[in-house]
């Protein structure tokens, strides 16, 4: 089950997305997305709600079944 949840939360960037994504970029290393990616919808440091951030810059917690980025993640590990 909780692989599911995981595939349903990771993309491949398309043409649409890249038009919508790329004003913002990544919201965790702030580099502009390119077609073909993967993508995945994160919890952040930031305000409001999940964020696209690339793969490689999210953690999947087991507890909460969702993606968190990498910074954000190991500080709430430590603290």
């Amino acid at each position: 089950m909780v692989a599911f949840n995981r595939r349903g939360q990771t993309f491949i960037i398309d043409l649409e997305k890249l038009n919508t994504l790329n004003s913002e970029g990544c919201a965790a290393c702030g580099r502009k997305f390119t077609l073909g990616e993967t993508v995945v919808k994160a919890c952040g440091a930031w305000e409001g709600d999940p964020k696209f951030i690339h793969e490689n810059e999210a953690v999947w917690d087991t507890t909460t079944s969702g993606f968190f980025e990498r910074r954000c993640y190991e500080s709430r590990k430590r603290g």
